[in-house]
Order: structure tokens, then sequence, then C-alpha cells
């Protein structure tokens, strides 16, 4: 399994910058962002028992045991886990994931997902009712207090902070939904220089 593409993971990024410029939201995500981590707590579960901070061999053993037992396949183009969804949302969905690492360790997860099967005549399949399905799944599993944020362009996107971890969750366009597990402690300084974001890849 290959990396997943650099760009998605560098348009996450332009996109929480915008998100958080001058938009009205700034002052709650920054106090938010202040408390958390001041707290000093770490969540670092993600799902399927992955976690930030797992080893890569580690995450290439889990995958390789969960695909071994029938739960995960190789994704599109051999660069993402894939795990169909059949009963967690509203509709069948494909989720596809493969993290970052920094210090042979996850530092972050970008997934995507869709619903199986979308068309663009069909806006109950559309990402728009993907995301709102995502998030109160998301509520179940992480806990409710995701923060509302309206961005000119790429519209509302919900994000949760607890401790050290941040989930994302953005639509890209109208079939994918977009969800980015973050370990606070590691990108925070990373996300505010992106040369060094890059190169720590």
């Amino acid at each position: 399994m290959n990396r997943v593409n650099f760009s998605t993971a560098a348009l996450c990024v332009f996109i929480l910058i915008f998100l958080f410029t001058g938009c009205s939201p700034k002052q709650r995500y920054d106090r938010r962002l202040k408390h958390e981590l001041a707290s000093g707590i770490r969540n670092d579960s993600l799902f399927m028992g992955i976690y930030l901070g797992m080893p890569s061999r580690e995450f290439y053993a889990h995958c390789w045991d969960l695909n071994k037992k029938g739960l995960v396949r190789q994704g599109a183009g051999n660069k993402t886990v894939e795990y169909q969804m059949n009963n967690e949302l509203n509709h069948p969905a494909l989720m596809n994931f493969y993290p970052h690492f920094k210090n042979d360790k996850i530092y972050d997860m970008p997934v995507k997902y869709k619903y199986v099967g979308w068309a663009p005549w069909n806006k109950e399949l559309s990402s728009k009712k993907l995301q709102q399905d995502i998030k109160k799944y998301y509520e179940k599993k992480y806990g409710k207090g995701f923060i509302t944020v309206k961005h000119p362009e790429r519209g509302t996107a919900y994000i949760k902070i607890d401790g050290n971890r941040r989930i994302t969750i953005f639509t890209k366009d109208d079939l994918d939904v977009w969800v980015i597990f973050t370990d606070l402690t590691v990108t925070q300084k990373l996300i505010m220089n992106p040369e060094t974001f890059q190169n720590a890849r």
C-alpha cells in the first residue's frame, strides 16, 4: 500500500487555514484549542484498534491481520485501506484511510468516505447528506461537542477537539466527505509552517 497523495493532506491544511482565518468561530476554536492542549489529556484512539502514535510496523501488521480476517481490503490504486460500512450509517458506504507518519509514528489520519450507491442525481446519497450522517455517527462514537464552521467556498465543516486529538469533517465535492484525525501536539507548529509540514512527511 502506498501513501495517500500528499495533495490531499495539503488541501486539508489549507482548508483549515481558510476556515479559521477571520471567521466568527475562530475565537471559540482558539479558546477550545488552548484549553484542550493545556489539559495534557491524550485521546489517541482512532478506529479499528488504530491509534495516534502507532508505529508504522505495528500499523502494517494490524492492517494485515484485519485483511486476513476479511474486515478490510486494499483501496483503489493500492493507496489506501478500505473498509465497507454496511450498518454504521444510513446507507452502505466505503471508508478509505491511510495515515501520515512522523518519526515513524502516526500523527494524522485522513479518511475518505462515500456512499456506495452514489449518483449525481440522487441527492439522498450526496456528500452533504453523508457529512451529516458521519457527524451523527461520530457523536455516538467520540462524543458530542463538534464546532460548526462556515467557509464561503467550502461550506460547512465540523470540528471536535479532545485533548491532543482533533477531528475535522468536511465535504470535498458532491461525492466525498473527508475526516481528518490530527494529533495536535505534533502538528500544531507544523501546520503554522507549511514548509516544515511538508518536510516532515
